[in-house]
């Protein structure tokens, strides 16, 4: 009522009275009394903005890709912005006057556009599909340091990108690569698991051979100790049979030792026998054959000396005409006999 006007903004916005061309006063989360046909009122929000961007670039491949992602600032320099654009308040108090409010964002945007083109012109397709990361560190770095955003008192807070797409066409032929790259390694996996089927019953039959061979190799081991032993035994035996052969030989050339010793003996004992016959015959040689006769004779029993006698008869039988034997002679010699 009579231009007499009040106003009260948040704490997050900056309000500039200015009265007759000058300030009358300024600050934060202001509220006051104002003459409205003498007073401009400029109100700069100091809150964070988050301003979300979309826009389209080329490659260094000369491929079309698509950036999306947000950008947060906030403002700094109130009265520094104040200078360069207007945000000032209409009649009501409540809405702004101009367009520039509107146009900041845009601002924002299109620095954040400009150092965007200018890192993935560097890059080809499929470096920029993945290098999100750091796009979002080399972007911030610019744009914090750009002159444009200091001029206007701004901070950036946090850039983030949130994905960067290549045109369908493009999508749909990486993915039909990719596609068969993954069936090429779905085939290589089959493949490997085939040959590693493959290599494992191979393994199995090498170690089935390998314990067959090692099988055949001890029955072997064990046939050749076998016929060792054989051949040991054998060769004992042989050995013992040498050994009885030689005992037979040394006791055959014993025993022909010990015969041809008896008969040595025997010869010696009988030349000594021989000799001493020799001897007893020289000695009796000169003795007369009666006397010899006699001697002999003096030791024999009356039936010896009787069959003696008889002997003698019969050697003189030519000259004897008749003998008469008498029948007592014959008893007594049969008694002698008989008993």
């Amino acid at each position: 009522m009579f231009g007499i006007c009040y106003i009260k903004v948040h704490p997050t916005t900056y309000l500039i009275h200015y009265r007759k061309g000058k300030i009358a006063c300024e600050g934060a989360g202001l509220s006051f009394f104002y003459f409205a046909p003498s007073s401009s009122l400029v109100a700069l929000p100091m809150a964070s903005t988050d301003v979300p961007f979309i826009f389209e670039e080329t490659t260094a491949d000369y491929q079309s890709v698509t950036l999306q992602g947000q950008v947060t600032y906030r403002v700094a320099d109130p009265k520094r912005l104040a200078g360069l654009l207007n945000f000032t308040l209409g009649y009501d108090g409540r809405s702004y006057i101009s367009d520039d409010p509107i146009k900041l964002p845009q601002r924002v945007i299109n620095n954040v556009k400009v150092l965007a083109r200018a890192e993935i012109q560097k890059l080809t397709l499929r470096d920029a599909l993945r290098a999100a990361d750091i796009l979002v560190g080399t972007v911030k770095t610019g744009i914090t340091e750009s002159p444009e955003m200091k001029s206007l008192g701004l901070e950036v807070l946090g850039l983030s990108i949130l994905a960067i797409k290549p045109v369908p066409e493009t999508s749909r032929a990486l993915e039909a690569e990719t596609r068969e790259r993954l069936m090429r390694e779905a085939d290589d996996a089959v493949y490997a698991r085939r040959n590693s089927a493959v290599e494992q019953e191979r393994a199995i039959k090498e170690n089935e051979l390998n314990t067959d061979i090692a099988v055949e190799n001890k029955k072997r081991q064990i046939r050749e100790a076998q016929m060792d032993a054989e051949k040991m035994m054998q060769e004992r035996h042989h050995a013992l049979k040498q050994a009885d052969m030689l005992n037979d030989i040394t006791l055959e050339e014993k025993r022909k030792g010990l015969v041809t010793l008896n008969a040595d003996n025997t010869r010696a004992e009988a030349d000594a026998r021989a000799y001493g016959l020799s001897a007893t015959v020289r000695a009796f040689s000169a003795v007369d054959a009666h006397v010899l006769q006699a001697l002999v004779n003096a030791g024999m029993n009356p039936e010896q000396l009787i069959a003696t006698a008889f002997q003698e008869i019969a050697g003189r039988a030519d000259k004897i005409g008749q003998l008469n034997i008498s029948p007592d002679l014959l008893r007594e010699l049969m008694v002698k006999k008989g008993d």
